[in-house]
């Protein structure tokens, strides 16, 4: 038919004694919530409101002993709470509205089947079936559900509801996001790692904190820190370098070579390596750190100066020698202009033994060294020194200019 007013139909029902079951679906009916109050037959349990033109006044006007109500196919896009109390209500059909979620009971604590399939919900409430303790279906299938982290926690509800959710899992589909389009909910799984934003950055945190100690640890152990300040010193070095005035004499070659050694292996090389090399026919002119460092000069950049003005570098190797941090500085430097200058300019003198594990992780060029380039070894019988000289003057013989 064509009835528009509820407040009017419900006058209508007043004086009706024994009406039980009323259906208005399929008309105009309206209410916006004025003054004009609605009186409904005390005796109406069952009434059919589907289909109309209704929102949410409607609960204003509600007959107060219906046991069973059809709202379907309405505007309804909220259940107002506080506004009336329906003690009797047993089974609601709010289908085919504009709820955005699913309504709590504090209106109706009798309760017991709820629709509310075709609606705009797309992450109902968890904490439904704990507001509604007595409802014993729930149809809220056909909705445009958000599959996120949100609708975990309702996806878990269906397993604690024992059977409730009427029509799962085929109605229970994703609408959003569009990968997960079609998707039932029951497949649907997010772990709890990324539903958690706090566990999630206190995990990243951590992991953070064992990366960053993992790759401190690494560098320590590869002595990293080390070899950045060294690089360090070399590029300030050559950017000094790169400002002398023209006439400074710069990297011209000076010496035939420039000896590293350790302080404890000091009285080898003054009484003996020097001796030998510099004297008599073929003298070779050496660079040594105690007379030919200039003052003023850092060590470090003493240290470059002296390995670039040498033609080659002689390394004398020993327990003592792997113990000292300057002959590492000078091994590091002469290591770095072999490869810069792909030039033969290392020789190294094995004066002791050096047992493997005494050599530390960052003489990991002196290893490689040892294992690829062939080394003199100081013989300890008398007779066959002679042959070591000449071998030694043979490796650094060249002309300066």
């Amino acid at each position: 038919n064509k009835f528009e007013s509820l407040p009017k139909v419900s006058f209508m029902t007043s004086r009706m004694k024994s009406l039980k079951y009323l259906d208005m679906s399929n008309n105009l009916l309206r209410h916006d919530g004025a003054d004009l109050q609605c009186q409904w037959a005390e005796s109406l349990t069952e009434l059919d409101l589907s289909s109309n033109q209704l929102a949410d006044a409607v609960f204003e006007c509600l007959p107060v002993n219906v046991k069973k109500l059809g709202l379907q196919n309405n505007q309804i896009s909220n259940v107002p709470r506080g506004v009336v109390e329906l003690k009797s209500l047993e089974e609601l059909n709010l289908a085919s509205n504009r709820l955005a979620d699913l309504p709590g009971c504090s209106g109706f604590p009798s309760l017991q089947f709820l629709n509310i399939e075709m609606n705009l919900i797309l992450t109902p409430s968890a904490d439904f079936f704990q507001s509604c303790p007595r409802v014993r279906q729930l149809q809220a299938g056909h909705n445009p559900f958000k599959c996120s982290c949100e609708l975990q926690a309702f996806i878990r509800l269906e397993r604690q509801s024992g059977g409730k959710l009427f029509g799962w899992p085929a109605a229970y589909v994703c609408e959003y996001p569009e990968d997960l389009r079609g998707t039932e909910l029951k497949d649907f799984h997010l772990s709890r790692l990324a539903c958690n934003t706090t566990l999630l950055l206190v995990t990243a945190l951590l992991l953070t904190l064992v990366l960053v100690a993992a790759v401190a640890s690494l560098c320590i152990y590869l002595d990293v820190p080390w070899y950045v300040r060294m690089t360090w010193q070399w590029t300030q070095t050559k950017r000094r370098a790169w400002h002398n005035p023209p006439g400074d004499a710069g990297t011209v070659l000076q010496f035939h070579a420039f000896i590293s050694y350790s302080e404890r292996d000091a009285l080898w090389v003054k009484n003996e390596l020097i001796p030998n090399l510099e004297k008599g026919e073929g003298c070779v002119q050496l660079c040594q750190h105690e007379r030919n460092f200039v003052p003023g000069k850092s060590i470090v950049e003493n240290i470059i100066n002296c390995i670039e003005k040498s033609y080659k570098s002689i390394f004398v190797l020993s327990p003592n020698f792997v113990q000292s941090e300057w002959c590492h500085y000078e091994l590091y430097f002469a290591h770095h202009k072999l490869f810069s200058e792909n030039s033969n300019s290392l020789i190294l003198v094995l004066l002791e033994p050096i047992p493997p594990y005494l050599i530390p992780a960052r003489y990991h060029k002196l290893k490689a060294l040892m294992a690829k380039r062939t080394y003199l070894e100081w013989p300890k019988e008398r007779s066959k020194r002679a042959l070591f000289w000449a071998n030694l003057r043979a490796a650094i013989s060249i002309d300066l200019p």
